[in-house]
C-alpha cells in the first residue's frame, strides 16, 4: 500500500477542514443595512443555533477592519454600528463571519463569511418625518409653518444632533398642500424650517404635508418620509360644509317639530280659555231691572 507525499497529506486536511467549517457553521444571508436617520443597523439571517454564533467586522473602503464590541460571538442576527461609522461620507463594507459560539475554541484560522453591500451613511440613510406646527395669520392672508429638523443618531460635544447639524445648507424641505377635501396638489420648496405661503385662497381650508428634501442625493434617496397631515381651521365656512345634509335636515325637522308643539299647545290654550269665559257668562243670573 503507497503512501500519501506530505503536500497531499495536507491538501485533504485543508479540504476536510474547510468543508468540516463550512458544514458546522453556515455562512449569513441577506446581510442589509437599515438606516434612518443615521440610525444604522446590519442585519442578516438565520438566527444561529447553540452550535455556532456570529461576528461582524467593518471596514471604511481601503481602510483596516474593525470589530463592534457588541457584536462579537453574538446569538442575534443585528449589530448597531451607528457610533462606529464615524466618517458619513465614507463608504463602508461589513462581513458576517460564522464562529464557534462564545467560550468555544476552533482551530480554523478563517471562518466562513458574507459581505455586505457598499453603504455610505451620508447618501444611503433614510430621513424621518418631521414635525411641524401650524399658523394662521389673523387677516387669512398668509399660513406659516415651523418645521422641527428631525433628530439623528449622532452625538458632538455631548448634544443630539438635527439633520440640518449634518446636511447643512443641502436640506431643504418640500411642502405638498391641497385645498381641503380636494384632490389638487400644489408643491412649495423651502430652503428654511420657517416656511411662509402667501397664494392661498382667504377663507379656505388647506391640508399640509412636508418631508425633507436634499437634491444633492441620488433621485431615490433624495425625499424623505413624509409628515402627518395638518388642516387649517376655516373660520368663515358655511353650514352646509361644516355640517352634512342629513344633520341640517334633521335639525330643520327638529325645529319645525318644535314651533308645531308650541302652536298646537297655545291653540289649545287659547280654546279653553275661551270656552271657561264662556261658561262663566252663561251661570251669571239675570240682573232685576
Amino acid at each position: 500500500m503507497g503512501t500519501r507525499s506530505p503536500a497531499a497529506a495536507l491538501l485533504t486536511a485543508f479540504f476536510l477542514c474547510t468543508h468540516s467549517a463550512s458544514g458546522s457553521y453556515p455562512q449569513a444571508q441577506n446581510v442589509t443595512w437599515k438606516s434612518t436617520n443615521f440610525k444604522t443597523i446590519l442585519t442578516w439571517e438565520p438566527k444561529p443555533s447553540a452550535d455556532y454564533s456570529y461576528t461582524v467586522e467593518y471596514s471604511a473602503v481601503g481602510a483596516d477592519k474593525q470589530r463592534n464590541r457588541h457584536c462579537i460571538r453574538s446569538s442575534v442576527t443585528v449589530c448597531d454600528l451607528s457610533s462606529s461609522l464615524t466618517d458619513l461620507h465614507a463608504y463602508y463594507t461589513a462581513d458576517v463571519l460564522s464562529e464557534p459560539p462564545l467560550g468555544a475554541t476552533s482551530d480554523l484560522i478563517e471562518f466562513p463569511h458574507t459581505s455586505s453591500p457598499r453603504f455610505c451613511p451620508y447618501k444611503d440613510t433614510n430621513i424621518g418625518r418631521p414635525d411641524f406646527k401650524l399658523k394662521v395669520s389673523e387677516d387669512k392672508k398668509k399660513t406659516t409653518l415651523y418645521v422641527d429638523d428631525p433628530l439623528t443618531a449622532r452625538f458632538k460635544d455631548g448634544r443630539q444632533l438635527n439633520i440640518r447639524d449634518i446636511f447643512s445648507h443641502q436640506l431643504q424641505y418640500k411642502v405638498t398642500y391641497r385645498k381641503n377635501k380636494s384632490t389638487g396638489k400644489k408643491i412649495y420648496e423651502s430652503k428654511t424650517n420657517v416656511i411662509e405661503l402667501t397664494d392661498l385662497d382667504r377663507g379656505e381650508s388647506y391640508c399640509f404635508n412636508v418631508q425633507a428634501y436634499v437634491p444633492s442625493r441620488s433621485t431615490d434617496m433624495q425625499l424623505g418620509e413624509l409628515s402627518q397631515t395638518q388642516c387649517s381651521n376655516n373660520d368663515d365656512q358655511s353650514i352646509f360644509e361644516v355640517y352634512s345634509v342629513g344633520v341640517i335636515a334633521a335639525a330643520i325637522f327638529l325645529i319645525l317639530l318644535l314651533i308645531g308643539l308650541i302652536i298646537a299647545i297655545t291653540v289649545v290654550c287659547c280654546k279653553r280659555r275661551k270656552k271657561a269665559l264662556k261658561s262663566g257668562k252663561e251661570g251669571v243670573p239675570l240682573r232685576d231691572v
